[in-house]
């Protein structure tokens, strides 16, 4: 079993402690390194990059505004749709994947 080890942040030179817990769930997920940032530096890149703070929570997409191929109605895509290829919305699409 590990021991707890101190660290010093590369954003603000404090000093964080990385405990075996927190090494043993590094290792369990592969990770080879070492944290450079303390918990608080994290959390501000994390959210910086537009990630999350919290479990099981997703950033905001980006979504773009495009009429059915087949129904015309206004609906929102998470992908650019690109010129000359149908896009449709959600009861459109689930209905074209199910006869397929």
């Amino acid at each position: 079993m590990s021991e707890d080890k101190s660290l010093q942040c590369s954003d603000c030179s404090a000093t964080f402690t990385f405990s075996a817990e927190d090494q043993e769930f590094f290792r369990s997920k592969g990770y080879t390194n070492e944290p450079k940032r303390c918990p608080a530096c994290r959390q501000a890149r994390k959210t910086e990059r537009g990630g999350t703070g919290g479990y099981g929570q997703t950033a905001q997409r980006q979504m773009y505004p495009v009429k059915c191929a087949q129904c015309g109605k206004d609906t929102e895509v998470p992908f650019e749709p690109r010129s000359g290829r149908p896009v449709y919305c959600s009861d459109c699409y689930r209905k074209a994947k199910v006869t397929r």
